[in-house]
């Protein structure tokens, strides 16, 4: 049964190394086919609400930070200077993977009947993969910012963001962990379900 056991467990680490190596993170582009990219609603005339859906190998920061981007070309392609986030969450669900289990079984058979021991064990899943999704909603403003938002971190400046966001991204793909994100402190809210697709909050502000 060892034998067998690590036999199985080395086939499970080899698909994780592969489906490691071979996941490129989710590029910065409107929703895909599969799923992944951005996507907006207009709610009203100057309030969107975005998400950002990563692949299997998309990091947590990197769609909120995509999210962000995103509202901040949504500001500026739409004729205005600033936004203010009052809804943001990411949340995480985990697919794919193997689940390995190994088992040992021995029996004598006559013609009338026969007993039957067996031996077995779960190992466990190798090779899941956490998926993130990045929502945010924005009111978009024009001109100067209001005079709240100096001491407001849930107002943002456009073109400051898109310029942040690109910063932080290019050593992110490098495979360089940047020391800090670009600033996202905004208000607690539940204005949106956090919870859509049984999926679990990783962060709710």
């Amino acid at each position: 049964m060892r034998a067998q056991t690590k036999i199985l467990i080395s086939v499970a680490i080899t698909f994780l190394l592969t489906a490691c190596a071979t996941t490129e993170p989710t590029p910065f582009e409107p929703l895909n086919s599969r799923g992944y990219g951005y996507s907006e609603i207009k709610i009203e005339d100057n309030r969107y609400r975005i998400v950002f859906a990563g692949n299997g190998g998309t990091p947590a920061d990197l769609v909120e930070t995509y999210a962000l981007r995103r509202a901040a070309q949504v500001t500026l392609e739409n004729g205005y200077d600033w936004f203010r986030v009052i809804f943001r969450n990411v949340t995480a669900s985990e697919r794919g993977g193997v689940n390995v289990g190994a088992g040992m079984g021995t029996g004598s058979f006559g013609r009338r009947g026969g007993v039957s021991v067996g031996l077995g064990s779960d190992i466990g899943t190798f090779g899941a993969r956490r998926y993130y999704t990045a929502r945010i909603e924005v009111i978009l403003g024009s001109g100067e910012k209001p005079s709240e938002a100096k001491d407001d971190p849930a107002y943002f400046d456009a073109q400051s963001v898109i310029d942040a966001a690109d910063s932080f991204v290019a050593p992110l793909l490098d495979g360089d962990r940047p020391n800090r994100r670009p600033d996202v402190e905004v208000p607690q809210t539940d204005k949106l379900d956090a919870t859509a697709n049984n999926d679990k909050v990783v962060s709710n502000t």
